[in-house]
């Protein structure tokens, strides 16, 4: 029989409603948090890795566009998980300043445990950039 590790997926989820907060409030420092470092991101064929947290937030802002205003996941399913670590698969959707639909793509998320601390280590996307 699979386990579920309920408390890495509430961990996993936790991460994951922090890291859109942080997103809509345009607030880096607590996206950062969200995130460990060095992160990865493969878009497309695209493989992109931050470092350090300081360009991570202006990286996004030239991503998603001069008219985004905000994004959603709409739906987000766990794909399995472990004590250290759970795979989600989420649809993101982003909002231009009218509040009308720009793109929705899926996106697979590995968030860890790393020393205590849950945060998102790599993410593949179906992102248009």
């Amino acid at each position: 029989m699979k386990r579920t590790y309920p408390d890495s997926v509430s961990a996993a989820l936790a991460v994951m409603g922090a890291h859109i907060a942080a997103l809509n409030q345009k607030d880096a420092q607590a996206l950062a948090i969200t995130l460990h470092f060095p992160h990865h991101r493969l878009s497309g064929t695209n493989w992109k890795t931050w470092e350090t947290p300081q360009h991570y937030f202006d990286d996004f802002l030239a991503r998603a566009g001069s008219g985004w205003k905000r994004s959603v996941f709409e739906d987000i399913k766990v794909m399995d998980a472990s004590v250290e670590k759970v795979h989600l698969d989420a649809e993101i959707l982003r909002y231009d300043t009218n509040d009308e639909l720009i793109t929705r793509f899926r996106s697979l998320w590995v968030i860890i445990n790393i020393n205590g601390v849950w945060a998102a280590k790599v993410r593949s996307s179906f992102a248009p950039k």
